[in-house]
């Protein structure tokens, strides 16, 4: 029972793998002076780099878990995320409103997936 750490930081690490699967942390965006359509594009480019990095991809999430500042904006996540994910290969997936760890963050996903 192998557990790899690919990106372990001094509080967390960012993906690792095991038994098959592979986890990452929560995402959030570099540049958080966007709005919620620039941080869910850049959050999600991250998790593509970090998926790829454990050889993996989207069309094998199995859950996402995603926190919004404002549950206002969740149509317009939406929209991005349509854009992004893989239609055959769906996630089970669950949003929230949630207060995240700084007032520029927006949005904030988690997922995980086969590899």
């Amino acid at each position: 029972m192998t557990i790899e750490r690919l990106d372990n930081g001094a509080r967390f690490c960012r993906v690792l793998t095991h038994n098959g699967t592979v986890y990452l942390a929560g995402m959030t965006a570099d540049d958080t002076s966007g709005d919620v359509v620039a941080q869910t594009r850049d959050t999600l480019a991250k998790i593509d780099h970090y998926l790829g990095l454990a050889k993996s991809d989207k069309s094998k999430l199995l859950t996402a878990l995603i926190w919004l500042r404002d549950i206002a904006d969740f149509d317009l996540m939406n929209d991005v995320w349509d854009g992004w994910i893989d239609r055959s290969a769906m996630p089970v997936r669950a949003t929230v409103e949630a207060r995240l760890a700084g007032d520029q963050y927006r949005v904030e996903i988690m997922v995980t997936a086969a590899l």
